[in-house]
């Protein structure tokens, strides 16, 4: 077998080890993907996937053109670094680490490095990512080509300007936690009413499974959306009236505000 793309990780946490499956998954035998993480445990974890082990990130470097830096935005900047004297002109550094900036990594590599940005979510854990990812340059069209298709197999993913990699925070690597939030609120009203928790998580859970495909798949808009359901003078009007009281809107968008302007404050 002849593998004509090394893919390195430098870091295997969650995240990390959520891409490497997402890899493996597709069978695209041309690819090898190696790895490094201070806890080799989480390295050795992925053995049976075919993952090559590293000694530290600077080799993950040495070996791969693609380099997908996994780990926490507080660690960034050692890591770059630590491997700012491996990378090369051919050297494609992929970050998903929120509020590290494009610039900022050229800044610790290299002036001209190649870099990819990369905001994903949590979902990608079970092959049902939102990945956004903008292109620098001077990665090309093909380099960024590969990038969104290994995101494409843990999920959807979508392009977006390398100056809204902040703002795109909210809408798709913060809101899962926002939607649980909304999904305990319901179930915990139908604990209090006497309806089993595990019926209502399954309910409740299907109907936002339901609910995105609508948005996605029916051709209607938001708005026409909530009119389907809202017949006049019934039960869900009743509920909406309360929503709208509370300004659910308003509250949402405050928090978006919110998760934005602490991307900046941590941004370098």
């Amino acid at each position: 077998m002849i593998f004509l793309i090394n893919f390195g990780f430098i870091g295997a946490g969650n995240m990390g080890a959520a891409i490497m499956k997402g890899i493996f998954n597709t069978k695209n035998e041309s690819v090898k993907v190696f790895a490094f993480d201070v806890d080799k445990a989480k390295v050795d974890a992925l053995a049976e996937y075919g993952v090559t082990a590293c000694d530290s990130a600077a080799e993950i470097v040495e070996k791969c053109k693609y380099v997908l830096l996994a780990v926490k935005p507080q660690m960034i900047d050692a890591v770059l670094k630590d491997i700012a004297d491996k990378v090369t002109e051919d050297t494609v550094l992929v970050s998903i680490a929120a509020g590290i900036s494009e610039k900022y990594i050229k800044s610790v590599t290299k002036d001209d490095a190649k870099v990819v940005l990369v905001m994903p979510n949590t979902p990608l854990l079970l092959g049902e990512g939102a990945s956004a990812l903008s292109k620098s340059e001077p990665t090309t069209d093909e380099e960024f080509g590969f990038v969104k298709s290994v995101f494409d197999c843990c999920g959807k993913s979508a392009v977006i300007s390398v100056d809204k990699m902040k703002e795109i925070i909210a809408i798709n690597g913060s809101s899962p936690a926002f939607i649980y939030l909304f999904a305990k609120a319901f179930v915990e009203y139908a604990i209090s009413e006497d309806i089993d928790e595990n019926t209502a998580k399954e309910l409740f859970a299907q109907s936002l499974i339901g609910s995105a495909k609508m948005i996605t798949d029916s051709g209607y808009t938001i708005d026409e959306l909530i009119k389907m359901v809202s017949s006049p003078g019934g039960t869900t009007l009743a509920g909406l009236d309360e929503l709208y009281s509370g300004d659910i809107a308003g509250t949402v968008k405050k928090a978006c505000a919110s998760c934005t302007k602490r991307a900046y404050e941590l941004s370098k």
